[in-house]
């Protein structure tokens, strides 16, 4: 099996195309040497893949004959993967999350229509300069 479809399977990229282009980029190498799309993955090979600024290491199992779900993908590879590295994403990942917290910052595109729709029910008549001043308006 070619090592994008390979990638593909054990669902480490998205789409094979993904997958062809990271290792067109020369982002999978075995060995330390990139390997080029068309490599047949042999039982044994331990590739390593930069990914999210990450080096993840898998080594080879079992060849899959087709796409896997997730909950099998252990029987096909085993990850290798330095705890450091996975530290480091983890800190990123709360790192974003500290940044910006969901639903903070500027408005979504949802958020603008539910403003809109609720100003949209408000009176026609509304005097917003006396809104804005403080003054309350008698009715």
């Amino acid at each position: 099996m070619r090592i994008d479809k390979f990638l593909w399977s054990v669902r480490y990229f998205k789409t094979r195309t993904l997958a062809n282009a990271e290792v067109k980029k020369g982002k999978v190498t075995l060995g330390g040497n990139p390997v080029k799309s068309a490599y047949e993955v042999m039982v044994g090979d331990v590739f390593t893949i930069r990914k999210n600024q990450i080096d993840y290491k898998i080594k080879v199992i079992q060849i899959p004959n087709s796409r896997v779900g997730a909950k099998l993908v252990t029987l096909y590879i085993k990850d290798l993967t330095d705890p450091l590295q996975l530290e480091l994403l983890e800190s990123r990942k709360l790192s974003q999350k500290y940044y910006r917290e969901k639903g903070e910052g500027r408005p979504t595109k949802k958020d603008r229509r539910e403003l809109d729709d609720y100003l949209d029910g408000e009176d026609e008549d509304a005097d917003w300069d006396s809104f804005f001043n403080g003054e309350e308006k008698e009715y």
